[in-house]
């Protein structure tokens, strides 16, 4: 079983930056893919990130490409979501997801891929 913990969110204009990270209970981190998804008022929830084991390889949604980078630190069990250039249709929860991969450089897509969620965090971008 897999603990997942995020922080960081809270209210930034648009425009702004802001940096959410999660927090694993696992020792062996560096054995898990991670992802993160938001679920915006009224809509589906969505892939917004992922990130191989390795670090190595990383996707993003279309609609987050190029302002949004995900990273990870095996060492500290965590990895990060750096949001820049934030709109307000970014308004969302965010959630940190993690499954265990054999593949060292494979990412994962949709919800059915991750079998532990941390619990979510708000982020809310003003105009």
């Amino acid at each position: 079983q897999v603990q997942l913990v995020e922080s960081g969110g809270g209210l930034v204009q648009a425009g702004g930056s802001q940096r959410l990270s999660c927090t694993a209970s696992k020792r062996t981190f560096s054995n898990y893919a991670m992802g993160w998804f938001r679920r915006a008022p009224g809509k589906e929830r969505e892939f917004v990130a992922g990130i191989s084991r390795s670090g190595t390889n990383t996707d993003y949604a279309v609609s987050v490409k190029g302002r949004f980078t995900i990273s990870r630190d095996n060492a500290k069990n965590t990895v990060y979501l750096q949001m820049n250039s934030l709109k307000p249709e970014d308004t969302a929860v965010y959630f940190c997801t993690a499954r265990l991969s054999s593949m060292l450089g494979s990412i994962y897509y949709t919800d059915s891929d991750y079998p532990y969620w941390g619990q979510g965090t708000q982020v809310t971008v003003s105009s």
